[in-house]
């Protein structure tokens, strides 16, 4: 299957994953046999995690995106790790909040991000105090950048469409 073509597939269904492979292959050019083919091979190879929407978050409650910058002491060894995981995964269906993204990195002097959405600022604090209880990890720093989102002046939502475009650019155009 060519590499064109799985760029092209995936890129249309990251603008609208609900599109139809026979819809997909008549905007594409291609049989719809091979949409369905390449739809499958790009779930199966993990080119796709998951089908999703993005909705108005303001919408639906939430009035506050936060950016949470993590800074610690050391880098965390592979016990260290499994255990941060596991109290994430126990915590993320808790509290007032939802958070969408856990990650270690580097950046600004921080070493870890943790993205979430919250219907106020009482709920952000929450979070905070909820993220205290990784100072046994040498948690020595926490940061926040808040995203309003009932804000009327919206200068690009989140959105992968973009992205999508992106993909198809050749490589010259991309530098």
């Amino acid at each position: 299957m060519k590499e064109n073509t799985m760029l092209k597939v995936l890129s249309e269904l990251m603008k609208n994953s609900k599109v139809t492979d026979r819809e997909l292959g008549k905007k594409l050019g291609i049989s719809q046999p091979t949409v369905t083919r390449t739809r499958r091979k790009l779930e199966e190879e993990g080119y796709i995690k998951e089908y999703t929407i993005i909705p108005d978050f303001a919408k639906l409650g939430y009035g506050i995106l936060a950016i949470n910058l993590f800074k610690y002491e050391q880098t965390f060894d592979a016990p260290k790790i499994e255990k941060a995981k596991q109290i994430l995964k126990e915590s993320l269906s808790e509290g007032p909040y939802e958070m969408v993204m856990a990650e270690r990195g580097m950046g600004l002097g921080f070493n870890a991000i943790l993205m979430s959405f919250h219907k106020d600022y009482a709920s952000l604090a929450e979070l905070k105090n909820w993220a205290r209880q990784f100072a046994s990890f040498g948690l020595e720093e926490i940061e926040s950048f808040l995203v309003n989102l009932n804000d009327a002046v919206r200068y690009k939502p989140l959105t992968f469409s973009t992205l999508a475009k992106h993909l198809l650019m050749p490589e010259k155009e991309k530098e």
